[in-house]
């Protein structure tokens, strides 16, 4: 197996890893089917609710995926820019924008990775380490952790079966 044929089986699955549930169940079978109301019940003893962690996936994964394609890039300031507090509006345009743009900047990563002549494990030249392959892993392990406590979360409210 050539370079570009080794390139080419990581980079499908990453993709996979990405995109597919593989031993768990995905992020977007996670939220489906999840009404309005149910979003923002916070259950006993948790500090956030479906709708927070689903917004939260969306900021650190917009963060990421900005990182990797923009060397000018700023990531927001933590903890306070990566979660959604105090009085906010869940309205059906609202969730459904959070849905697309997890969808959207996931598959722009992975278009990224395909046109990218960057070597995957290459340390990128704006960060302090950070390869590509790396961004791709934090991007997979963060949202299955997230989409996790989702299930979790529908589990205690009753609305996952």
């Amino acid at each position: 197996m050539n370079e570009e044929q080794k390139k080419s089986l990581l980079i499908k699955e990453l993709y996979d890893l990405l995109s597919k549930g593989n031993a768990h169940v995905t992020f977007e079978e996670a939220v489906k089917d999840i009404s309005l109301d149910k979003l923002r019940l916070t259950p006993e003893n948790l500090p956030y609710n479906i709708f927070q962690l689903a917004e939260h996936i969306r900021i650190a994964q917009w963060d990421i995926v900005e990182f990797c394609i923009n060397p000018h890039h700023v990531s927001p300031k933590w903890p306070e820019g990566y979660w959604i507090s105090g009085d906010y509006t869940i309205s059906r345009q609202a969730w459904d924008h959070i849905l697309q743009q997890i969808k959207q900047d996931r598959e722009r990563f992975i278009q990224f990775l395909k046109a990218t002549d960057n070597d995957l494990f290459e340390p990128l030249s704006h960060g302090t380490g950070q390869s590509l392959f790396r961004e791709a892993l934090l991007i997979a392990d963060h949202t299955a952790y997230h989409t996790g406590e989702i299930i979790l979360i529908r589990r205690l409210l009753k609305i996952w079966n």
